[in-house]
């Protein structure tokens, strides 16, 4: 064990060791140690310093106190150092919100970016890899032989050393006010060339897959998102002056309105010939063929030594981008099945996977996550937008680096409106919002435990006078008639979401106070923080009971009472499988028949055999929409899995890793209430 002597919560330590070839003998990760160390010396949180080198360090009983004392800057200056890190880099003047990471070992000083920032940032292809500390990349490669960059998992990031890709590549690195600034040589886009793919039919729609072919001077960074119907291919060079001319769209003039003619919009508009309107067309006109759907159109923009090519990309179709050598090429599908197949460890306990999966005579793509909640030092908690309030909304993509999550997905549902959650959650065996409608939750605990099932909770209030009263919501945003409580968690204030609610203020477990709500929305009233808020709802009644002074007691039970054993719960709904068995019945959980019958992104959890976990996010279908609830079980059983919890899905299916989301564009991207946060408790 490493003996720790700390006088201040800050540098002030003392690591007492017997020697550094000891260290050596031991296989002790110098450069997650050095972090480790200096990161306590930042944050002040020694004690868990001293936690983590307990416990993920075997050292021998040999080292006692009478060993010889290194301070924090000698032990620093025999280790790999960390120099500089930051989550902000500048392309070519471009601020890019990207994670990086600078250290030194021996007399070199490496440089890191997250991995998928470096993927999403200049394109470079992350393959498939069973080693989390080696990441096969293919960029603008020569050889047929992938280049391996070495992966260090730091905190919430996996950072890919790119000291000497960038060398070869011809970056220049330089940082300034923490922010990593990346300069490439000036590229030239010399010609495009548009390549049509045998014709394509679905519903009666024929569309042609088209691939553009992208020639480089160079190789040189870029980028691919993907708005809706429209694919935007960002590259670091400027385009000939032809090709600009050639796919520069041209400018359509309005015709000009003729004065002569009356305002359609006046009274005084006469229609002397009016046209009938047809409530269906006649049989004898016939209808349209459905004509093929135009992806060959291209924009092109340039600008400030950058191009952005833009195309059209029908609903169910991607774009797949590539890189082809000698000469220098960047290759672009636009098609259905566009999705490119990957399997990556990422970190001991997290593997990155996404395929398309047949279903009929439909392919899904899917993206998921399969996370070992065994494996030592990672944890999942529930994650929320505020620490400090339960009332807000944020993109998954500023949630998970805020709560210093590694991984993370949206989870339960909310009002988009008051932006409250509409469902169970409950973190580090503190409830902090209720189930509501019996809806489907998972559950789990630190040992890796899960159970996925439908939940309730039951509160009820008792009075030092006998009476006995149910609470119908805790910390919720769903609204019924009866008695909800709403705790410090909630915020330091709470806003009435219904007229004319009474309020009755408990502190230290008395009643001190009963106040009128006024109209929804308006007054915000102060939370007690030695107590709660009571807020009566269409049973003015009810208030009778609370006379100032008397003593509450609340009782609390789960039904099943075994959700009651686990540590954390988050809620959504509907319960998709079940012991491998399909046991979907969106009606019990009293979901609409609109939302029933959609066809949309979506997200789920499940169990596997083995114990693991499956986060997965399935968008739409190659050519079509997205899976209905049955579909999306049906896909779920095809995949394996035990049991299954449908998520909030649609726009706010978003699923992070290391820094960056890896299902979709974050432009497309809704804000979300809560999440699921994978943590990986490494130096």
């Amino acid at each position: 064990m490493v003996k720790m002597i700390f006088k201040t919560k800050t540098s002030c330590g003392q690591v007492r060791i017997k020697s550094l070839s000891y260290l050596k003998k031991l296989s002790l990760n110098y450069f997650s140690l050095t972090l480790l160390f200096l990161a306590s010396a930042q944050v002040g949180q020694t004690q868990q310093v001293s936690e983590n080198l307990s416990s993920n360090v075997a050292l021998s009983s040999s080292i006692t106190s009478n060993s010889p004392t290194l301070n924090p800057q000698q032990l620093a200056a025999t280790l790999p150092q960390l120099v500089k890190q930051g989550t902000q880099i500048s392309l070519n003047g471009r601020t890019l919100p990207i994670a990086w990471s600078q250290w030194k070992s021996g007399k070199s000083t490496r440089t890191g970016i997250s991995d998928t920032g470096l993927m999403q940032a200049t394109g470079v292809e992350l393959l498939n890899t069973n080693n989390s500390n080696k990441q096969p990349v293919v960029w603008f490669s020569k050889s047929q032989k992938p280049l391996s960059l070495d992966a260090k998992l730091v905190g919430s990031y996996r950072y890919l050393d790119i000291t000497n890709f960038s060398k070869t590549a011809g970056w220049q690195l330089q940082i300034e006010n923490n922010i990593l600034k990346i300069s490439s040589p000036s590229a030239s886009i010399k010609n495009i060339q548009q390549e049509s793919q045998p014709l394509q039919t679905k519903d009666g729609i024929s569309i042609s897959p088209q691939r553009i072919i992208v020639e480089l001077d160079k190789p040189t960074p870029w980028q691919v998102s993907q708005n809706r119907n429209e694919g935007i291919i960002t590259i670091e060079g400027i385009a000939e002056p032809e090709l600009i001319q050639r796919y520069t769209p041209p400018v359509v003039t309005p015709p000009t309105q003729n004065p002569t003619l009356p305002d359609e919009g006046s009274g005084n508009n006469l229609n002397l010939n009016p046209v009938p309107v047809l409530p269906f067309p006649p049989t004898s006109i016939p209808v349209p063929t459905p004509q093929p759907q135009d992806t060959s159109q291209i924009k092109l923009e340039s600008s400030q030594n950058q191009t952005t090519i833009k195309v059209n990309v029908p609903t169910g179709w991607r774009l797949r981008a590539s890189t082809i050598s000698n000469p220098n090429r960047l290759v672009i599908d636009i098609a259905p099945d566009a999705l490119v197949e990957r399997n990556i460890l990422w970190s001991p306990g997290v593997r990155w996977q996404q395929k398309l999966v047949n279903l009929g005579a439909d392919r899904f793509p899917i993206v998921w996550l399969e996370v070992d909640p065994k494996q030592r030092g990672l944890t999942l908690k529930p994650i929320w937008s505020n620490s400090n309030t339960l009332v807000g909304t944020a993109p998954l993509l500023k949630i998970a680096p805020l709560s210093q999550a590694s991984a993370a997905v949206n989870a339960g549902f909310f009002n988009r409106k008051q932006l409250v959650p509409l469902g169970a959650i409950r973190q580090d065996n503190r409830w902090v919002s209720s189930p509501i409608l019996n809806r489907g939750a998972i559950a789990w605990n630190n040992n890796g435990n899960i159970k996925i099932g439908r939940l309730t909770l039951d509160e009820t209030i008792t009075t030092s006078t006998g009476e006995n009263l149910p609470i119908f919501g805790l910390n919720s945003g769903y609204v019924q008639a009866g008695i909800a409580r709403y705790t410090p968690t909630w915020g330091t204030t709470y806003t009435p979401l219904t007229d004319n609610e009474i309020l009755v203020v408990v502190q230290n477990n008395q009643v001190a106070n009963l106040v009128m709500g006024g109209k929804s929305g308006q007054t915000p009233f102060p939370i007690p923080s030695d107590g709660y808020l009571l807020t009566i709802r269409a049973k003015p009644e009810l208030a009778d009971v609370f006379t100032v002074d008397k003593v509450l007691r609340i009782n609390s039970s789960t039904n099943p009472v075994e959700f009651s054993q686990y540590s954390n719960v988050v809620g959504a709904g509907p319960v998709l499988i079940q012991n491998r068995q399909i046991v979907l019945d969106a009606k019990a959980e009293k979901f609409s028949d609109a939302f029933i019958a959609e066809a949309a992104i979506r997200t789920a959890i499940a169990t596997t055999p083995s114990g693991k976990i499956i986060i997965a996010a399935v968008h739409n279908r190659a050519g079509g929409a997205g899976p209905t609830l049955a579909e999306f079980a049906q896909l779920m059983q095809q995949m394996g899995v035990v049991d299954a919890l449908n998520l909030d899905g649609g726009s706010s299916t978003s699923l992070y890793l290391g820094g960056q989301l890896i299902n979709r564009s974050p432009a497309t991207a809704a804000r979300v209430h809560n999440g699921i946060g994978i943590f990986l408790n490494t130096p």
